[in-house]
């Protein structure tokens, strides 16, 4: 089978006919041809066909093979392959045949008969090749009655004397006359349909006819067929014969007449011949067609075999003839009807090769295109028909996935070592030799045999084999017959199970039993007994790995707009919109095509390459140039003919390319591989390095050209860029461990530019002046973008006004040689490592100087590279083999201080590393920083973190995670290894899900977290992939309802929890949950009646859960939502490791480690520590002030331990609690430390949860740091501590405790310092830079001795415990929550006049106060009441708030206890001269006051924060109701305001007012525009109707003023008091028509 290849880079397998010859000596012979009939002279028969193409076609009735379109470049000929002459008596031999007597069997051989039909069938010229012509209108022909032109040749037909061609002039009626046709004289491909394959004609010699140029359109001829009663009856038959049935021939179907059909050349019969066209018989003829690529659209079952890309061809059997594709797409539907065999295909091919070469070539449906397979297609192909290939093939592939997947490693679902099922409890690694581990404890043991637990005493050092094989020896008493290695201790309530290898005390939860002094409760069970709900299946080992099936339920940014599919189905349009355009070639059709194009091309991101656009204006170029029809079209036209293609037909071949190719681009960069692509296939073009046959290779160390590459163009650029930048630029910068290779590079500044859509265009060639040869291979190309503000956008230009300087945009990062798409060349660059450099052994090395070695020491120890200088750097790297010898943790200073990683250095650095000693875990940490982008020092490292267990390996996943951004690639060693430990562990699988979900929100590497995160979906199977996707619809679903409570305010939240707890109650109706805090934890229900949310700012849930485990206790989890607890897990983490080091160094400090994980952005899960509660809620108990006196903590604990025993216990347990969280707290720097966020457990152990401010990042008190002490240590602490008022011995010991524990954490320092570094690409906002480590670094003094770090860190003991400005800090807190958070107070109200509280939450920020205006009030004596307007924050109308003198001065009283420390503003004097209530003080005092608020909001925000909280300036609460109806209109530039009604008004006493409406057009100053009703008596809904009129007022003027209208009541002995009022803004109103509406009446102020 020949293959022809076309410029777009698409292959066909072409079929080759039998007897084909060369291009060159097919060209000689048609030259021959050419000559031979100039020569003869024949007789010549003219046969018009008028068209609306502007090009002559030449047909050729030579058999050619299907070509390629063309190109715009090379321009493809048709080989021409001349068959031998056929002997008319070979042909003509079915002649004679008798219909009637022939059988179905006999009919379905002569069908099938390599000779039938023959010379009956004209070959299609090659210009017609790929295009679609069915037999709709069978010996259709469009002649005219005009004459043919000169032309280059001349058709030779034999004339005969019963020959049914027609005269030139002959114009009978048309066939099928109402048949819609895009233009006169062609079908709907846009070609004049060529000689009908069903009238046999004598045998020719092959000869050319060619076309004249196109004439003016003339009517549509249709040549009625020559048929006889005989041939139609021969035609009856043959479509009722199995053969045609079998391939989706119906007799029923009547082709409509836009289906595209094969067309006859044969002249127009007579005219007396038309009595046959009525004939029953013709049914059949008119739609008969052997070629099955004719069948209709309806059928769905369209097959192309145009290209190799629409037709799956069977290996070994040649599918050249129309009749395989149909037979092979019917052999791969296993529910098709007649499907033969492949034997049967295999003998079908083997005909329809023998029948193509002598009949010609068919005609495939796709036109003049090489269009691949469409979505119809590709939908078919799912139940077994033709794929749509092109979007299958490895160009559109993303083939780091595909080898990303192949290398995965599964393990086998039988293997309960690596797939358990269960959940194993974490071990905490001890000292071996600890005072603990002596210890004996008390278990209690569940059989299944028994019905009373079994309890013993065992130490806590004995492996849980030994407690395994104790606990059987009470139920068996032949223990021959037990199998103790087949049995399980369960943890009771937890879905857990022991580790046998391991110790009893290692386990977590028997240390946390310990400490809280519960009971160990354990269940012995069997594995074959054991649950293994979350086990593999055999089912999982033989599934797919597809890294996009999973994910449908996460919250995915990076998510793909179009898939695969969608793809398809765009190209299925663009596909009917070029044959569409191909039919007609007018304008229209064409900018149909362009519309296709740029819907595509708005799908894939708005990205239009350069193809597409220049294909698009030579589209728009040549659909212009054929409706001109000048000289130079018809030269082009000829030109055109030529090739076998029209201008269109080639622009439309150039945008079918770049549009492809736009497609591959993106499916290959953003869309998963095809599930149906090969990965073997696949991952032999990898091996072979994409090099195609013949093609040469050079390594990239002996290149010696400079790194290049063009910028060309940014899409997909917002709207508002266009407005808001002028200029663009880029800053290409290449960098390699962090560090630029070279100075970055600035593109040039451009504008935007426009085609379809907006874009920056550069077009710029970027040259670093440095050899690839010296780059290494994990170099990284980073663009940053930045913007040039518009100048004129906010104003006019102002020469004088300085410039903005450019705004970053955004940046792209990409591996240079991974990642980046270069341009082909000729030959391969490929990156061979050089050898690795011998390396001396050890004990050959020569001993250093002494200084030189203490010197080396020194740097060695160092915690970090922080303050190594270069001549430190030097020494390192010149005696690295000293400390591969001495100092093995030294490597990454080593390989930091590597002076180059070029090529010619990798030679050291790799030897180096494959020669050092294994390093542990928590150095090889280090070496998965930025700074190491190296892959084989990644990899190195990544095989010595393998040797650490899961538990281990589990307190540093979300390093690892992190890690994952600085790999160069996917199919990295890293990601392979953590998914492959996942399968073994649930626990892994468990946090490396959730930490990878919320990975995938990174803006910039979601994309390849999701993969990550896609690839662990698929690994774990699908019991533990359902439980996740559980977990998951949980979390949202408490995500939602804690979203409403916190939106609710008062009384309404207890509304909204109960609803909400309500829709997870019906979760858990249906199945059980994991929780996301702990795998283990597993809950049926909630306990509805003890769920509640606490009263603080984030409103956080309060949930209750019933434990499935009928032997576990309940479940206290809170979840909230508005902050990001990544801070806390952070936190949490290094808290934990600390722990962890204090007790490997056998230190119990009775840390409290509680779970937390982030479940989504700014929302998470908090585990709740039971009987513990925080430390203001223990003071207050003592009243506002109890933070100041001593005893509240050592009486609470004395409640909670009447024993004195017990209270010893628990004040132990504080001092060594209390010594940890000082020296945690102050290390990490977690500020914001006040009373509410330190807790107290009843078993006296103290812990500090919230942290969103630590690492320095203290909370500020206006100017003033509130986190003035090094870390919070109280008197009423060291009461505790000392046992009394007095210090004592138990002093000394915290004081030990902690010099201790932080000498321990300093030794580490280097570990804590690495951990922060790898999180500091995570987006958290308290860990961005290097200031944020130096910060951890300078609390560590890690160049201190341990006698100097005892010394600093008892200075900071003293002052901590001297500060008062902690107490003043809890003091100032208890404040703030008892008067002004909601809570219950056991004092009075801050301020007397109004005991209603409120919150920034609930009602907003004030952003600004003024005193509006004063009134006079009666009530109960004369006084001034003043007005203040506010403005908070998210609301756009003033609220006004009605407050006297003294309640302004009872603010000022309380505000200077709460803020004892601050200046504040000065309060006016109350004393006056005189009468106190008269209108000139208040007229003064307004001012006064007005001054007085205005500098108080300027203070602080936290006074800011006081006052939105503070009653005075909350709306007011007086009651003021009901509701005024009013129509307003606007006409002859009067405004009229009709007061209609009032109902529901409310007095201050209770009595029936005697309301009035009066109104105001402000700004009014002199009250000009006063406006009054008459008064209504006694009643509470009066009517008025009456209209108040404002004359002379434009609607410019209106738009700018506003409508205060006040109900007032009139009093005949006191002054008039205030009902309500609303203020209108009338530009609101369409004052073109009247408004009618009823109005709430609000507490604003009148005049």
């Amino acid at each position: 089978m020949a293959q022809a290849h076309n410029a777009n880079g698409f292959k066909m397998d072409v079929p080759k006919p039998k007897g084909a010859v060369g291009k060159e000596e097919a060209l000689r012979m048609e030259e021959e041809a050419m000559a031979k009939l100039k020569r003869d002279k024949r007789h010549t028969v003219s046969v018009l066909t008028p068209s609306s193409s502007s090009k002559p076609s030449k047909f050729s009735t030579t058999t050619a093979a299907p070509q390629p379109f063309p190109s715009a470049n090379v321009p493809d000929k048709d080989l021409i392959d001349f068959p031998e002459t056929k002997k008319q008596a070979e042909g003509d031999k079915f002649r004679d045949i008798d219909v009637d007597k022939l059988t179905n069997a006999e009919l379905e051989k002569l069908l099938l008969d390599d000779n039938f039909g023959v010379n009956s069938k004209t070959s299609r010229p090659a210009a017609l090749l790929g295009f679609n012509l069915s037999a709709s209108y069978p010996g259709g022909n469009p002649c005219s009655s005009s004459p043919f032109q000169s032309s280059q040749w001349t058709s030779v037909l034999p004339s005969q004397s019963n020959s049914s061609v027609s005269t030139p002039t002959h114009q009978p009626t048309p066939l099928f006359p109402s048949a819609p046709f895009p233009k006169p004289g062609t079908f709907q491909n846009g070609f004049t349909p060529p000689m009908s394959s069903f009238l046999p004609l004598p045998p020719q010699q092959p000869s050319f006819m060619a076309l004249p140029p196109i004439q003016a359109p003339a009517a549509m001829v249709f040549s009625k067929p020559t048929v006889d009663p005989e041939m139609a009856k021969l035609f009856d038959k043959i479509a009722s014969t199995s053969e045609y049935l079998k391939n989706g021939r119906s007799t029923g179907i009547d082709v409509d007449s836009s289906h595209v059909g094969v067309a006859s050349l044969a002249p127009n019969p007579p005219p007396q011949q038309a009595v046959v066209t009525e004939s029953s018989h013709i049914a059949h003829f008119k739609w008969l067609d052997l070629d099955p690529l004719t069948k209709r659209k309806a059928e769905n079952e369209q097959v192309s075999v145009a290209s190799e890309s629409d037709v799956q061809v069977v290996p070994g059997v040649s599918a050249g003839d129309p009749w395989d594709a149909v037979l092979e797409t019917e052999g791969n539907n296993s529910g098709g009807r007649g499907s033969p065999s492949l034997e049967g295909k295999v003998s079908q091919s083997v005909h329809s090769q023998h029948r193509r070469a002598s009949t010609g070539a068919p005609v495939a449906r796709s036109h003049s295109l090489n269009i691949p397979g469409t979505s119809s297609q590709q939908k078919a192909s799912r139940n077994g028909l033709v794929k749509n290939a092109v979007l299958e093939e490895q160009d559109a592939q993303n083939l780091e996935i595909v080898a990303f997947c192949k290398d995965l490693a599964r393990f086998p679902h039988d293997d309960i070592g690596t797939n358990p099922g269960f959940v194993l409890s974490p071990v905490i690694a001890q000292r071996e030799s600890g005072p603990d581990n002596n210890c004996s404890v008390k278990v209690s043991i569940e059989i299944p045999e028994s019905q009373q637990p079994v309890t013993f005493t065992c130490d806590v050092s004995s492996p849980v084999e030994l407690l395994i094989s104790q606990t059987l020896c009470w139920v068996h008493d032949d223990l021959d017959q037990v199998d103790f290695s087949s049995h399980l201790l369960k943890v009771c309530g937890r879905e857990e199970v022991l580790q046998n290898k391991h110790s009893l005390g290692s386990h977590e939860y028997i240390q946390n039993c310990r400490k809280w002094e519960n009971e160990i409760t354990l269940q012995l069970l069997s594995h074959s007994t054991m649950r293994r709900d979350l086990a593999r299946s055999a089912e999982d080992d033989g599934s797919q790995l597809n890294l996009d099936k999973h994910l449908s339920h996460v919250d995915r940014p990076f998510r793909e707009n179009v898939t695969r599919q969608g793809l398809a189905d765009y190209l299925e349009g663009y596909h009917n919109q070029v044959n569409i355009c191909l039919e007609n070639e007018v304008h229209v059709t064409v900018e149909r095509v362009v519309q296709t194009v740029k819907n595509l091309c708005c799908a894939l991101d708005e990205v239009e390459t350069q193809s597409v656009t220049e294909a698009i204006k030579r589209l728009r170029h040549s659909v212009n140039l054929a409706r001109t029809r000048s000289p130079k079209v018809r030269s082009l036209s000829a030109h055109s003919s030529t090739s076998g293609s029209s201008p269109v037909e080639e622009s439309i071949a150039l945008l079918t390319k770049a549009v492809y190719d736009l497609v591959k681009l993106y499916l290959r960069s953003f869309c998963p591989p095809s599930p149906s692509f090969s990965l073997s296939a696949s991952a032999q073009s990898a091996d072979s390095g994409g090099a195609g046959e013949g093609r040469g290779s050079k390594e990239a160390s002996g290149t010696t050209d400079h790194l290049q590459f063009t910028l060309f163009a940014l899409h997909g650029i917002p709207g508002h860029w266009v407005s808001s930048y002028e200029k663009y630029f880029l800053i290409c910068s290449l960098t390699h461990n962090g560090k630029n290779l070279f100075k970055p590079v600035h593109s040039k500044r451009v504008g935007t530019y426009k085609s379809f859509f907006y874009h920056v265009k550069w077009d710029e060639l970027i040259i670093f002046p440095i050899a690839v040869a010296v780059l290494p291979l994990e170099s990284t190309l980073s663009l940053s973008l930045f913007g040039v503000l518009n100048q004129n956008a906010s104003g006019s230009p102002d020469s004088n006004k300085q410039r903005k300087a450019p705004e970053f945009l955004g940046k792209y990062w990409s591996c240079l040689f991974h990642q980046v798409d270069f341009p082909k060349s000729g030959v391969d660059v490929l990156y061979v490592g050089p050898k690795e450099a011998p390396s001396p052994e050890p004990h050959t090395l020569e001993e250093l100087d002494p200084d030189l070695k203490r010197k080396l020491e020194k740097i060695c120890s160092r915690a970090s590279n922080f303050g190594l200088k270069r001549s430190d750097h030097q020494v390192l790297w010149d005696h690295r083999l000293h400390c591969r010898r001495d100092h093995p943790s030294s490597l990454p200073k080593v390989l930091a201080s590597a002076p180059s990683w070029d090529w010619a250095s990798m030679a050291h650095i790799h030897s180096l590393l494959h020669r050092w000693p294994s390093l542990p875990l928590v150095t090889a940490l280090e070496l998965l920083d930025s700074k190491f982008a190296d892959t084989e020092v990644r990899s190195v490292a990544v095989s010595w973190i393998e040797k650490s267990s899961d538990d281990e390996l589990a307190d540093y996943l979300p390093q690892l995670v992190q890690a994952i951004k600085f790999e160069c690639h996917l199919n990295n060693a890293l990601v392979l290894f953590l998914l492959s430990r996942a399968q073994g562990n649930i626990n892994i699988t468990h946090y490396l899900y959730w930490l990878l979900k919320d990975a995938v929100q990174d803006s910039a590497w979601g994309w390849r977290y999701e993969q990550v995160l896609g690839a662990l979906l698929c690994l774990c199977g699908s019991k533990l992939r359902a439980e996740l996707e559980k977990q998951t619809h949980l979390a949202t679903l408490l995500g939602t309802v804690a979203e409403r409570v916190r939106q609710a305010g008062g009384s309404t939240r207890q509304v909204a929890l109960q609803e909400g707890l309500e829709n997870i109650q019906n979760f858990f109706q249906r199945s059980s949950c994991r929780l996301p805090l702990n795998p283990s934890l597993v809950a049926k229900e909630l306990n509805v009646k003890a769920c509640s949310f606490f009263n603080s700012n984030a409103v956080p849930l309060k949930l209750a859960l019933v434990n499935a485990d009928p032997l576990g206790e309940e479940i206290n989890v809170m979840f909230k939502v508005g902050e990001d607890l990544r801070q806390d897990m952070l936190a949490l983490q290094m808290i934990r490791i600390m722990d962890r080091i204090w007790l490997q160094e056998g230190l119990d400090l009775r840390i409290v480690n509680f779970k937390c994980i982030s479940t989504g952005r700014d929302k998470g899960m908090v585990e709740l520590v039971p009987f513990s509660d925080t430390l203001r809620k223990i003071q207050v108990e003592y009243g506002v002030t109890g933070s100041f006196k001593d005893k509240p903590l050592a009486e609470w604990l004395r409640k909670y331990n009447p024993a004195e025993d017990e209270y010893e216990k628990a004040s132990e347990n504080f001092i060594y609690s209390c010594a940890g969280c000082c020296v945690a707290t102050y290390v990490l720097g977690i500020c914001d430390r006040h009373n509410d966020n330190i807790m107290l457990r009843s078993t006296g152990h103290m812990f500090h949860i919230d942290f969103g401010k630590f690492l320095g990042h203290a909370q500020m008190f206006g100017s003033f740091k509130r986190d003035r002490a090094p870390f919070v240590l109280t008197s009423d602490m060291a009461y505790v501590i000392n046992g009394g008022e007095r210090p004592t011995s138990r002093f000394q010991l915290f004081v030990d405790l902690c010099c201790q524990a932080y000498n321990l954490i300093r030794k580490n320092s280097g570990l804590f310092l690495h951990l922060l570094s790898l999180m500091m690409s995570s987006g958290l906002p308290v860990l961005t830079g290097s200031q944020d480590l130096k910060y951890v670094f300078d609390a560590l003094q890690p160049h201190n001795t341990d006698a100097e770090a005892t010394i600093f860190f008892t200075r900071l003991i003293e002052s901590s415990l001297g500060s008062i400005a902690t107490k003043f800090n809890f003091f100032i807190h208890n404040l703030a929550q008892l008067r002004f958070s909601g809570l219950p107070a056991n004092d009075e109200p801050i301020l007397s006049f109004s005991p209603k509280t409120y919150t920034m939450k609930q009602d907003g920020r004030i952003v600004h106060a003024t005193i509006f205006s004063f009134q006079k009030r009666y009530n109960p004596d004369k006084h001034y009441t003043y007005v203040v307007r506010i403005m908070r924050e998210g609301q756009n109308e003033a609220q006004f708030v009605f407050r006297t003198f003294d309640e302004f001065q009872e603010l000022h009283n309380k505000l200077t206890i709460v803020f004892p420390l601050w200046k504040l503003p000065g309060f006016p004097n109350k004393m006056v001269l005189g009468r106190t209530h008269i209108k000139e003080v208040a007229a003064k005092r307004k001012m006064e006051l007005n001054s007085y608020v205005h500098n108080l909001m300027r203070s602080s925000t936290e006074v800011a924060q006081v006052l939105t909280c503070t009653p005075l300036l909350s709306p007011t609460t007086g009651r003021v109701e009901g509701e005024v109806k009013l129509s307003i209109s606007y006409r002859n530039s009067t405004l009229f305001i009709m007061v209609m009604h009032i109902r529901d008004l409310v007095s201050e006493d209770g009595t029936d007012p005697n309301p009035y409406v009066k109104t105001y057009l402000l700004p009014d100053p002199h009250k000009t525009s006063k406006r009054k009703t008459k008064i209504s008596r006694k009643t509470r809904n009066p009517t008025f109707n009456e209209m108040l009129v404002y004359s002379s007022y434009s609607k410019e003027t209106l738009s700018l003023r506003e409508l205060q209208l006040s109900v007032l009541s009139a009093e005949s002995l006191r002054e008039n008091y205030f009902l309500g009022g609303i203020t209108l803004r009338l530009k609101d109103f369409d004052l073109s028509k009247e408004t009618v509406k009823w109005y709430k009446l609000t507490a604003v102020p009148y005049f």
